[in-house]
């Protein structure tokens, strides 16, 4: 027990050092010229086009199921016009953008570790780096932007489709209309549960995006690690995210 211990501490350390350390390559390269913008932009098709389904699936099953399990508690306090209220805050705050990003980093994260692992163990990295090109500004500083500018997105979607979820389950069980609906989620929601709610998923995506990059782009040669780099880059991306939410809810709960 006692030698596994540091040996634990001590790949945790070598871990955190290295994202560290490709954290501070990639904001060096991200502002240098030549800039990738055409694989950037394909980035952002293949990270959000292609997410639109599995992320809007998510997000009506959350305010569904929301919606679903509080109708019968809050029915026997006669409080189910506070249903919209209480939807409406714990989607935009907390529900929505956690689980929308443990998905992100379910898919995107794994994504990207296996195909920058699977351009590792191919050698295609060598390649690029013996014709004059720089693989890491054209690899991973694209995708890294990527994740950072449309998982936001991503998550916006999630929560809209998630309060059609939550009113699509009134609308049933209750009657409830669509107008009564937004009109109380809309006068329930303010500035102050919105806005660190979106800053808090900009760190989210540069997470995702960090994590399945490095993985990926660090993974050893043998076709076993282009597993493993997907599989730690999910671990670590959904621990990463759980941890910035945390971070981030302290930091709301002192400055507001």
């Amino acid at each position: 027990m006692n030698s596994i211990l540091p040996k634990f501490l001590t790949d945790l350390l070598l871990v955190v050092y290295g994202l560290y350390n490709f954290s501070a390559r990639y904001f060096r390269e991200v502002f240098k010229p030549p800039y990738e913008f055409k694989e950037t932009f394909r980035q952002f098709f293949e990270i959000g086009n292609k997410s639109l389904g599995l992320v809007g699936l998510t997000g009506f099953i959350i305010g569904f199921v929301l919606a679903l399990q509080s109708i019968p508690m809050l029915s026997k306090f006669g409080a189910v016009s506070l249903i919209p209220t209480m939807i409406s805050i714990s989607i935009v705050r907390e529900i929505g953008p956690v689980i929308t990003g443990l998905i992100c980093a379910g898919k995107i994260g794994s994504g990207i570790g296996a195909e920058l692992g699977s351009m590792k163990v191919s050698e295609q990295i060598d390649a690029m780096e013996v014709s004059a090109t720089n693989p890491f500004k054209f690899l991973v500083v694209t995708r890294i932007t990527a994740t950072t500018l449309m998982i936001p997105i991503l998550i916006i979607y999630a929560d809209t489709i998630a309060l059609f979820g939550g009113f699509t389950a009134l609308n049933i069980f209750t009657g409830q209309s669509l107008q009564l609906y937004f009109s109380t989620v809309f006068s329930a929601l303010s500035f102050d549960d919105i806005i660190p709610s979106t800053i808090k998923t900009f760190f989210f995506g540069y997470a995702i995006g960090l994590v399945g990059s490095y993985q990926g782009y660090n993974a050893s040669r043998g076709t076993e690690s282009v597993g493993i780099a997907a599989n730690v880059s999910v671990v670590w991306a959904s621990l990463l995210v759980i941890i910035l939410d945390m971070v981030a809810v302290q930091l709301t709960m002192i400055i507001y």
